[in-house]
């Protein structure tokens, strides 16, 4: 009997062991590939929200940057949006420059002007109805960047300057 009981315990702790085992393992299993999954599909949305459009729908802005609203003004009317954007952030001025010139390339709009001086950035672009200034300034804690864009004024067709004055 003494036999059979040893055994009977032995089986049983050799049971709770491969249980135990088979049950950390598991979780190892499992939280691994989550991991990986998650962090995989983490990557992708960052790369998708690393930038957004706000009232213009053609100006890339990063996220780093947030609205100060007490300086922005958005007029809508329909078919066109102008106005100016005030944003800030601690991003470095030579990032924001590259950024912007990629992006306002990948949405169609042409370099018309750069301007760069110590502690300020202007770039002028420009698309066939419409102009967009954007000026990066660096200060103290935060770097600000202004977005505008307006209706081209042309002298044929669109708006011209005889139109504004009358």
């Amino acid at each position: 009997m003494k036999a059979k009981y040893n055994i009977k315990s032995v089986v049983t702790i050799v049971v709770v062991v491969l249980l135990g085992f088979l049950i950390s393992g598991c979780f190892g299993l499992g939280s691994s590939p989550k991991s990986e999954e998650d962090s995989s599909a983490d990557q992708p949305k960052s790369r998708e929200t690393t930038a957004v459009y706000y009232d213009f729908e053609d100006v890339l802005i990063p996220m780093e940057l947030s609205i100060v609203k007490n300086r922005t003004v958005v007029i809508l009317t329909p078919g066109f949006t102008s106005g100016l954007i005030t944003l800030k952030g601690r991003v470095e001025r030579q990032s924001l420059f590259n950024f912007f010139n990629n992006n306002m390339a990948k949405d169609n709009w042409t370099v018309i002007s750069q301007i760069k001086s110590p502690g300020i950035t202007i770039m002028v672009f420009q698309k066939p109805s419409r102009t967009s200034v954007i000026t990066i300034r660096d200060e103290q804690i935060y770097t600000y960047v202004e977005v505008g864009v307006a209706p081209t004024i042309t002298g044929g067709s669109g708006l011209s300057g005889s139109n504004l004055i009358e």
